[in-house]
């Protein structure tokens, strides 16, 4: 961890690290995880929690907006790809409502 980095950064695991994320592990489980003090980033940095952000617009760290930008990108085909098999929780206008936040957040991590 390098107390000199000024960039805010993404969290690897960053389609878990949003409030939504949270939520449903709350949803799931019925336990509320603690917030870790220290985060592996999307460009393989361990940074403070405080130092990372979900928000395209706060994050100033080059690799972990293109990590972000895949796996926004990578979690709108898999959502797409699940909601045809049979008995998926979602109906395809869900999948494809989905599909499309991802998509969106993808190109603003990108642009």
């Amino acid at each position: 961890m390098s107390d000199t980095d000024p960039h805010v950064h993404v969290e690897q695991k960053v389609m878990q690290a949003s409030a939504g994320g949270r939520n449903a592990t709350v949803s799931l489980l019925g336990l509320v995880p603690d917030a870790p003090s220290v985060v592996t980033t999307g460009c393989g940095l361990q940074v403070p929690y405080a130092m990372t952000s979900p928000r395209p617009e706060s994050v100033t760290c080059l690799a972990c907006r293109e990590h972000a930008s895949r796996e926004h990108l990578r979690f709108a085909e898999q959502v797409e790809r699940l909601s045809r098999w049979p008995g998926a929780p979602l109906t395809g206008e869900q999948a494809a409502k989905a599909a499309q936040w991802a998509r969106d957040l993808a190109k603003r991590f990108s642009g």
